[in-house]
């Protein structure tokens, strides 16, 4: 770890810690006696997800702390931030020395699915908390879940049923994919596969492409065509999904009566891509900052701390929910008894409703799956838009009862008939 990311972890905490801390001086007081709960915000920094994951959902995270109001609590809380640079060991290497030297209650974020699945022996091994607000892999519920995890705010199978679904009704019926080379493409690819074969679909073929470092994507295109594909599904994200999408407009694929999908994509790949080129690209996303008055409300709440110029998206919105649920279940438990015991913590953020602007009213499933509402959204016309960040219209919702894989079908271990 450089010398950098441990500057980073404590202008942030001092930052939180700031906001905890204002409120009088009886509160000062008890907030600094407390034993303190650190959470650990590994992300995505300087890579092709920095503006999905990063800096805004740690924001996002310390907004949950403020309206909380931890400080009026006597709980005292600071949020160390770090660069994972989707490199597995360095991820890992972390995360070990947090929980070692730094005194880390809780994992959040962890925006890779290599990296997520690897902290989960780690976290189980330490007793500690993951909560999980970046990754896709269904996996972290499925075959991997364990005592100590609990992932939001979507997965490879939310999103594929929703996409897929859409698309099979509307004569989507022979795909190929465009994979990105590592544990998340890979699980957005199988997922998707089972869906579109179980709604009468066919996979006609796929490419799986190297990550990072791929910007010519036209190959697998002409492989699509080749096959005779009517959908072309990116299981990538980031800059990979931007090239895509850009890449199969400039080979005419939609003329073709070939449907480019993204399978994973987030407002900013629509802001990114102009929607100009966007117009008419559905994504699935569990959250917008225009869907309703509360979301609206928590957006306007963030916006004074979002000084990068971004806006929130699922995954910061989940950095969010998942914190302020935290916090409820440590206030319950008291922090001495929360910060000895990871696998109570997540056991009672099981046994707890959720509620926050983000998502509404939810819960949390034995196997560690957050659950609420999938919606399915359209990238406006350009004349359609109002504003900068005015970029998608609903055009449909999954249950909540529907949204994510059926429990009995994960293969978790922690599931009992």
């Amino acid at each position: 770890m450089t010398t950098r990311q441990p500057e980073i972890g404590r202008r942030l905490a001092l930052g939180a810690g700031a906001v905890l801390l204002a409120g009088g001086g009886a509160t000062r007081a008890r907030a600094q006696q407390a034993p303190t709960i650190r959470i650990g915000f590994l992300t995505d920094l300087s890579g092709p997800y920095k503006d999905i994951t990063g800096e805004t959902g740690a924001i996002c995270a310390r907004q949950a702390i403020a309206d909380f109001g931890a400080a009026e609590k006597g709980i005292n809380v600071e949020v160390l931030l770090s660069d994972h640079q989707h490199r597995p060991d360095v991820g890992v290497g972390i995360m070990r020395e947090w929980f070692d030297r730094g005194d880390v209650d809780m994992i959040l974020d962890v925006g890779s699915s290599a990296i997520a699945l690897a902290a989960g022996g780690l976290v189980t091994e330490r007793n500690k908390v993951h909560l999980n607000t970046g990754a896709a892999s269904s996996d972290l519920t499925g075959r991997s879940c364990n005592a100590n995890t609990i992932h939001w705010p979507y997965d490879t199978w939310s999103n594929a049923n929703s996409t897929a679904r859409s698309l099979l009704t509307s004569g989507g019926n022979r795909w190929f994919f465009v994979t990105a080379d590592y544990a998340f493409g890979k699980s957005m690819q199988a997922d998707a596969t089972r869906i579109v074969e179980a709604g009468g679909g066919q996979v006609v073929g796929a490419a799986v492409h190297p990550f990072p470092g791929t910007t010519d994507f036209s190959s697998y295109l002409v492989q699509a065509r080749a096959r005779r594909a009517n959908v072309v599904a990116f299981a990538n994200a980031g800059a990979d999904t931007l090239n895509c999408v850009k890449q199969a407009a400039e080979f005419g694929l939609a003329r073709a009566g070939i449907r480019p999908a993204a399978l994973v994509a987030f407002i900013q790949d629509i802001k990114a891509l102009g929607l100009e080129t966007a117009q008419g690209l559905t994504i699935s996303e569990s959250f917008y900052w225009d869907l309703n008055d509360r979301t609206r409300a928590f957006t306007e709440r963030l916006k004074p701390r979002l000084t990068n110029g971004n806006m929130p998206n699922m995954d910061h919105a989940a950095a969010y929910s998942a914190t302020l649920h935290y916090l409820k279940a440590v206030a319950e438990l008291g922090v001495a008894r929360a910060k000895a015991d990871g696998r109570e913590v997540v056991a009672a953020m099981k046994r707890m409703p959720t509620e926050d602007d983000c998502f509404g009213r939810g819960s949390v499933r034995a196997d560690g799956r957050k659950i609420h509402p999938m919606y399915l959204w359209e990238a406006k016309k350009p004349a359609e838009s109002t504003g900068p960040w005015d970029l998608l219209k609903l055009v449909g919702t999954t249950p909540a009862e529907q949204a994510f894989r059926p429990l009995t079908e994960g293969g978790c271990a922690l599931v009992t008939n």
